[in-house]
């Protein structure tokens, strides 16, 4: 497949510009301060799929942010691959921490990627990936190369929880019809060493209120007479994890399937360096549960963080108030059996049953998903491991990921059909922080092992 590396060389400086401008645009699904260029970047999205040669392309509006959806149909025989991405993203605060604009992209080299990487809110999670999609479609028709029906759907909620991408799928059976789902939102271990995601974590996701006095008061009249909300709800949540790091929620781990020994084995054999890792992420020692190692704590065992706590004065200089109220956001990632719904519930009637009376609690559920786990023999996997064994001249790991993509278990459920997470990222690519971005070399090598994929799957299901 020599053409798809002539391609790639002769339109790589036009790649690069063109995810850059995509980037450029500031598509934060959270802020509704954003959403006119949410709708801006489905709007390039649905040009950018109409210049490579898709049909049908439009923009489907849901009760949030739109999808775009289009197709390519070149044989109702051949078998169809539907492509998932998003084009939203994260807000970008802290902003003072990001050494350029999140949304001004800059390529700068790091000592992992030595030929540049893109640096900008999106550029990993998800543009630089969904994007690396339209690019290799636009090369296989370009090549007269295309060797199966795609069908590409890119949501403008992934951020936010794709609440209505489900109402969108459960209305569009027919269209969205499909033989694999290719998924590029997820990670490889390192640019030598392949690996494909065949487990996902579920999630619930809340944010807790805890109240007290019905104003902010002052500290010194009535300090240790009142409770005092923020005190209280740094307590409770302590209170949820023992002196080994194991969740205190009653019933939590329930439904949780332990690995055998010999899957334990086997995941093991993941390259993987415990110091490098701490030396990245500038720690002197790992923390988690008791009897697991880093890679089974992340990618096996449910989890409990607490993702934003806050309450009271916390301007400059010194405000004396016991404040009223004080929250914090909690999310608590899945593993296989545990259902969200459930998860969630349980973690409210804990959270109220350890409340003291001199407070009041509400919990309020944001979003969730369940956890996935795709088979390593299938057609599709085989064929994504196939793809990938050419391009990087190794044969790619299995992992399990700690991330979640709650619609990819609604896919398996509404479709009937599992989803394929070839990703290119990096753990190290800061994606959801600061200085975000992605490696030009695994951009482009995402271009170019796409192509593979297609062509082993329509060889796979002749």
């Amino acid at each position: 497949m020599e053409h798809i590396k002539k391609y790639i060389q002769e339109h790589k400086d036009r790649f690069v510009e063109e995810l850059m401008d995509l980037l450029r645009i500031p598509s934060i699904s959270a802020d509704p301060a954003y959403s006119q260029d949410v709708n801006a970047c489905a709007e390039s999205v649905k040009d950018h799929l109409v210049k490579a040669g898709a049909d049908k392309v439009e923009i489907c509006p849901t009760k949030g942010y739109p999808i775009v959806y289009g197709e390519k149909i070149i044989d109702p025989q051949l078998p169809t691959v539907l492509v998932y991405g998003h084009y939203d993203v994260q807000p970008a605060d802290p902003l003072e921490l990001w050494e350029s604009g999140p949304f001004e992209p800059v390529i700068k080299t790091t000592d992992i990627h030595p030929d540049g990487a893109i640096f900008a809110r999106g550029a990993c999670d998800d543009k630089g990936q969904m994007f690396m999609h339209v690019k290799a479609f636009e090369l296989m028709m370009q090549t007269n190369s295309l060797a199966c029906n795609v069908k590409f759907m890119i949501e403008g909620e992934e951020e936010v929880g794709s609440d209505n991408l489900g109402d969108f799928v459960k209305a569009n059976k027919t269209r969205l019809k499909c033989d694999a789902i290719l998924i590029s939102d997820t990670g490889i271990i390192a640019n030598d060493t392949p690996s494909i995601t065949t487990g996902l974590k579920g999630l619930s996701y809340v944010e807790v209120e805890v109240t007290g006095p019905n104003r902010d008061l002052h500290s010194g009249l009535y300090g240790g007479a009142v409770a005092n909300p923020i005190n209280i709800l740094c307590e409770m949540i302590a209170s949820m994890k023992d002196e080994n790091n194991h969740i205190s929620i009653p019933g939590f781990y329930d439904k949780v399937v332990d690995l055998s020994s010999q899957e334990r084995a086997d995941m093991a054999r993941a390259p993987f360096s415990l110091e490098h890792y701490k030396k990245a992420l500038d720690l002197s020692d790992v923390h988690g549960e008791e009897g697991y190692t880093t890679m089974e704590r992340t990618g096996i065992r449910p989890t409990l963080d607490v993702n934003g706590i806050w309450g009271g004065y916390t301007g400059e200089g010194a405000k004396t108030v016991i404040a009223s109220k004080a929250f914090a956001k909690i999310s608590m990632r899945l593993v296989p059996n545990q259902n969200d719904e459930e998860i969630t519930k349980l973690f409210e009637d804990h959270f109220k049953a350890i409340a003291p009376k001199s407070v009041k609690v509400e919990v309020r559920p944001h979003h969730g998903g369940e956890p996935y786990v795709a088979p390593t023999d299938s057609p599709a996997y085989l064929s994504a491991s196939t793809a990938m064994e050419a391009t990087y001249g190794k044969k790619p790991v299995p992992v399990r990921s700690g991330g979640s993509i709650p619609i990819v278990a609604l896919f398996e459920k509404e479709l009937g059909v599992k989803s394929i997470l070839m990703g290119f990222g990096l753990d190290s690519d800061a994606i959801h922080s600061p200085n975000e971005h992605y490696g030009l070399f695994n951009y482009f090598k995402g271009i170019e092992t796409i192509p593979h994929f297609f062509a082993k799957f329509r060889e796979l299901n002749q």
